[in-house]
């Protein structure tokens, strides 16, 4: 992650810059998002990790974090986004916040800023 963050590591055509966030509680890790600009798939940009720690999954900590990456999205103009899935469990929460499938292992948002007005919507 340090390599990928200081631009060392380079996913297939990954762009600078990165961001990561880190989710904590009471000073502990919980969870973590990290993204980066790219030309992969013709999309503008790419989640690169998405994490919570077991306890805390499904208590909406992975959706303030995506809503984090999408925010950043938008201001470097990345509209398009891809992610490689990686399991198929976290499918469902790549459909609930408006991703579709692009080809057997990745998902995209067409428009980004649709996470976060999902997200408006459920508060």
């Amino acid at each position: 992650m340090l390599r990928y963050l200081a631009g060392e590591h380079h996913p297939q055509q990954a762009l600078l810059p990165r961001v990561m966030w880190i989710a904590a509680e009471d000073e502990s890790p919980i969870g973590y998002v990290a993204g980066h600009l790219t030309r992969r798939f013709g999309c503008d940009g790419e989640l690169q990790w998405i994490y919570v720690v077991p306890e805390h999954r499904r208590t909406q900590v992975a959706s303030k974090l995506l809503c984090l990456l999408a925010e950043w999205f938008l201001e470097h103009g990345a509209r398009r986004v891809c992610v490689d899935v990686g399991n198929d469990e976290a499918r469902p929460f790549y459909r609930r916040h408006g991703a579709v499938a692009l080809n057997r292992h990745w998902v995209v948002w067409n428009d980004i800023g649709g996470v976060l007005e999902s997200s408006v919507a459920a508060t």
